[in-house]
C-alpha cells in the first residue's frame, strides 16, 4: 500500500531540513565568531599600543615645552629654587620616572630632588648624546622609558635644556589591562549571540507551527500580501499596491479597498510631506527633513565617509535692522541659490542642502563607494567655493551687501557617531570660524569642546564682573610731540578674577563683543571715563583741559543707540564734549558706511571727537577718510614698532601723515617705545603719541598725580 503524505506531513519534513540546515550554519557561525574575536584582540592591542604611545609622546611634548617656557628666566638668572619648583611640579606628574634641567654643556643643573644629588655631573646616558646636539624638540624611546628634551633659549642664545622621563611599563600595564577588559567583553558578547541564536531557533519552531496552521486555512498568500502593505504604509511608503489577482471572494474586495486606500494615502502624504520638509521662503529641504535623512545616510553609510558642513551667513543681522525684513529675504533667497549652484558644482550627486532657519544652512556630502576615498577634500573643496561665492556683493534695493559666511565641518564616524552629536560639532566648528574672523571655514576638532567650554566660563564670570568690582579701568597718557605737554588719556578696560588672575583684553572684550555683554560693558566704561575726566578737569594745575579717549566695539555702533548713550553720559557727569573722543576700529565702519556714516556725524555734532582707531589694518586704507566724518586717525602700532628699521613702514607712516593733514585730520601714533621713534614721528609731523617710552597705563589716582 502507497504511503500518502499530506501538507501537513511535508510542511514538518521541510521544517526538519530547514532546522538541521540553521543548526549547521549556527555551527559555522560560532567557529567564525570565535576567530573573530581572536582577530579583533589582536588588531586591538596593535591599534592601543599606538595610541597610547601617541598620546604619551603627545602628553610629553606639551609638558617639555611648558616647563622649557616656564624654566626660561630662572635657568638664565641661576635660580635654583625657582628651577626645582619647577622640576618637581613636573616630577609629580603621573608616570614621570625623572626630570633633569642642564646647561647648555649638558651637565645636570636640578634633577626635581632636594639635595639635587647629581648636580654639575655631566649627562653620560644612552640618551645623553642626542639630547644635548638637538636643536628642538626631541623624543626617543628604549624598552624602560621615553625621553622628551627641548632646548632653552634666550633670544638665539641656548642656555641650556630641559628633559623629562615617561615610564613605558605603566603604558603597557594599561594595554594589558585594557585587553583584559575587551576579552572580558567579548566573552560577553558571544554568549549573548549563543542566546539569542536559542532564541531564534525556538521562533522558527514556533512560525513553522503558525505556517501550517495559515496553509490549511488556505489564506495565507492573500493575509501575507495584505499584512506585507500594510507594513509598508506603517513605514511611510504609501505607494504600495496591493493586487487582488482576479479573486471575486470577500478577500479579492478587500485586497482592491486596501489598494484604493494605499494609493489616496500616498497623495495625501506627497503633499504633507511636501509642506512639513521644505523651507517655504527657499524651497529647500527644512531642519526636520534633513536630520530624517542624516539620520537614514549614518544607518547606510557601510563605511563611506560623511561630511557635514555648517554655514552661517555673517553679519546677516545687519541686513534686517538696516533695510527691513523684504530685502533680508531676497538676501537670504540670493544666498541659498549661490550655495545651491556650489552644491550642486562641488558635493557631488549625494549631497544634501536644507536650510536649519535664519540664516543657516546645512550640507552633507559623503565619500564614493572607495573607502579610501577622501571626503575632507571634498569637503574642504565645498567650504572654499561657499566662502568665495557668498563673499562676493549681493545686490538689494540698488545697494550693493557684503556678507560673507563661516562654515564648520565635522567628519563622520571621525568625529561623531550620531547625527545628534554630528550637527553639535559642526555648530562649534562654525562658532571658531566666526572667532577666527568670520567668512572662512574651521574643522571641527576635540579640543574645541574645551575651547568653547572655557569660553562659555569666561562669559559666565563676565556677566556682573563690573558690579562686583573686578573690572577696572587704567589710562595711558597722550602727548602731543611739538612741545611734549600730555594732553589726555586713553581709557583701558582691564579685568582681575580672583581666581583667573589677570585676564588679557584681547581675550575678554572678544567675549564681549561675541555675546552681546559688551553692550552693557561699553556704556558702564564710557560713564566711569567720563567721571574720571571730570576729576582731572577738578585736581587739575594747568589751565589746558585734557580728554579722555575712550574705545567703542563695532557691535555698539551697529547697534544705532550710540549718540543717545553718549549724550546721557556727558548730561549725567558734566563732561564738555569736546573733551570725549570716541574711538572705532577702522573695520567697524566699512561694513555699512553710510549708516556708520550718519551715526559718526551726529556725535560730531554734538562736539564729541570721533577717531579711527589701529588705522592702515584694515581693507578701506587713505580713500575711506574722505567718506566718513572722523577728527583723527591712530597709526597702528605695527607700523610705529619698525619706522627706525623698516623703510617701507617709515614710508607709509609719513604718507598717513601728509594725507591726513591734506584732509585737515590729526594724527596720534600707538605703540611709542623708543625715543628714536618719538624724535622720527615728531620730524615727520605727526601730532600725539602715546606709548611706554611715554608713560605706562596707570590707575586713575596715579594719573591725578602725574598733572600735580
Amino acid at each position: 500500500m502507497k504511503l500518502r503524505m499530506g501538507l501537513q506531513a511535508r510542511f514538518l519534513v521541510l521544517m526538519g531540513v530547514a532546522m538541521l540546515v540553521v543548526l549547521v550554519l549556527v555551527a559555522l557561525l560560532l567557529n567564525r565568531q570565535e576567530r573573530m574575536r581572536n582577530e579583533v584582540e589582536g588588531v586591538s592591542r596593535q591599534a592601543m599600543r599606538t595610541m597610547v604611545g601617541q598620546s604619551l609622546r603627545r602628553q610629553g611634548e606639551v609638558a617639555v615645552t611648558q616647563l622649557a617656557a616656564g624654566l626660561t628666566n630662572p635657568l638664565y638668572y641661576s635660580d635654583l629654587d625657582a628651577v626645582g619648583a619647577l622640576a618637581r611640579s613636573a616630577l609629580a606628574a603621573p608616570d614621570v620616572r625623572y626630570v633633569i634641567v642642564f646647561d647648555e654643556e649638558g651637565k645636570v643643573v636640578h634633577d626635581g630632588s632636594e639635595d639635587i644629588a647629581h648636580y654639575g655631573r655631566h649627562m653620560d646616558d644612552a640618551m645623553a648624546k642626542d639630547v644635548i646636539a638637538s636643536k628642538g624638540l626631541h623624543t626617543q624611546f628604549d624598552d624602560r622609558v621615553m625621553d622628551v628634551s627641548m632646548p632653552i633659549l634666550i633670544g638665539q642664545e641656548r642656555v641650556g635644556g630641559v628633559r623629562i622621563g615617561y615610564d613605558m611599563q605603566a603604558m603597557r600595564r594599561f594595554q594589558e589591562a585594557s585587553v583584559d577588559r575587551l576579552r572580558s567583553r567579548l566573552d560577553t558578547l558571544g554568549q549573548r549571540h549563543v542566546i539569542w541564536i536559542g532564541l531564534l531557533g525556538a521562533g522558527l519552531l514556533v512560525f513553522g507551527a503558525l505556517s501550517l496552521w495559515l496553509i490549511q486555512r488556505l489564506l495565507v498568500r492573500p493575509i501575507r500580501r495584505l499584512a506585507e502593505s500594510a507594513q509598508e504604509i506603517e513605514a511611510g511608503h504609501f505607494d504600495t499596491t496591493t493586487p487582488a489577482d482576479g479573486r471575486n471572494d470577500e478577500v479579492g474586495d478587500l485586497m482592491r479597498a486596501f489598494d484604493r486606500m494605499s494609493r489616496s494615502l500616498a497623495r495625501h502624504d506627497r503633499e504633507i510631506r511636501r509642506m512639513a520638509y521644505t523651507d517655504a521662503l527657499t524651497g529647500l529641504a527644512n531642519r526636520l527633513a534633513f536630520r530624517e535623512a542624516l539620520d537614514e545616510r549614518l544607518g547606510q553609510s557601510d563605511g563611506r565617509q560623511l561630511a557635514l558642513l555648517f554655514a552661517d551667513i555673517d553679519d546677516f543681522k545687519r541686513v534686517n535692522d538696516t533695510l527691513g525684513h523684504d530685502a533680508g529675504d531676497d538676501v537670504l533667497l540670493e544666498c541659498a541659490h549661490r550655495i545651491e549652484n556650489a552644491v550642486a558644482r562641488v558635493g557631488g550627486e549625494d549631497a544634501l542642502l536644507a536650510r536649519f532657519g535664519g540664516d543657516e544652512f546645512v550640507i552633507l556630502v559623503q565619500g564614493k563607494d572607495d573607502p579610501h576615498d577622501d571626503v575632507r577634500a571634498l569637503a574642504t573643496k565645498l567650504a572654499e567655493t561657499l566662502v568665495v561665492d557668498l563673499g562676493a556683493p549681493v545686490e538689494v534695493q540698488g545697494r550693493q551687501v557684503f556678507l560673507g559666511t563661516s562654515i564648520g565641518l565635522t567628519l563622520f564616524p571621525e568625529d561623531a557617531a550620531s547625527g545628534t552629536t554630528l550637527m553639535k560639532n559642526g555648530d562649534i566648528a562654525m562658532y571658531q570660524a566666526k572667532v577666527a574672523g568670520k567668512n572662512c571655514f574651521r574643522f571641527y576638532s576635540r579640543a574645541m569642546n574645551q575651547a568653547v567650554e572655557r569660553r562659555v566660563h569666561l562669559e559666565q564670570e563676565l556677566r556682573g564682573a563690573w558690579d562686583r568690582g573686578e573690572l577696572s579701568l587704567v589710562y595711558q597718557p597722550v602727548f602731543r610731540l611739538v612741545d611734549g605737554a600730555m594732553i589726555g588719556a586713553e581709557a583701558l578696560l582691564r579685568w582681575r578674577h580672583p581666581e583667573l588672575g589677570f585676564v588679557a583684553p584681547s581675550v575678554f572684550i572678544d567675549v564681549a563683543e561675541q555675546s552681546g555683554l559688551i553692550e552693557v560693558l561699553g556704556p558702564q566704561v564710557l560713564h566711569a571715563a567720563c567721571s574720571d575726566a571730570v576729576a582731572w578737569q577738578k585736581a587739575r594745575k594747568d589751565p589746558e583741559p585734557l580728554f579722555v579717549a575712550v574705545n567703542v566695539s563695532p557691535r555698539q555702533l551697529r547697534n544705532g543707540d550710540l549718540p543717545n548713550v553718549v549724550a546721557a553720559c556727558l548730561r549725567d557727569t558734566g563732561l564738555s564734549a569736546d573733551l570725549l573722543h570716541l574711538e572705532l576700529t577702522e573695520t567697524a565702519v566699512i561694513g555699512d558706511e553710510l549708516h556708520a556714516s550718519a551715526l559718526l556725524s551726529e556725535l560730531r555734532g554734538m562736539g564729541v571727537r570721533v577717531w579711527l582707531d589701529d588705522f592702515g589694518t584694515g581693507f578701506s586704507g587713505l580713500s575711506h577718510l574722505r567718506r566718513v566724518p572722523v577728527d583723527g586717525v591712530k597709526i597702528d602700532r605695527s607700523f610705529v614698532a619698525d619706522v627706525l628699521r623698516d623703510p617701507d613702514d617709515l614710508a607709509l607712516t609719513t604718507a598717513i601723515i601728509a594725507m591726513a593733514h591734506s584732509l585737515g585730520i590729526l594724527v596720534v601714533a600707538e605703540g611709542v617705545e623708543k625715543e628714536g621713534q618719538y624724535s622720527i614721528l615728531r620730524e615727520r609731523g605727526c601730532d600725539f603719541a602715546q606709548g611706554y617710552w611715554l608713560g605706562h597705563p596707570v590707575t586713575v589716582d596715579e594719573f591725578l598725580q602725574l598733572r600735580r
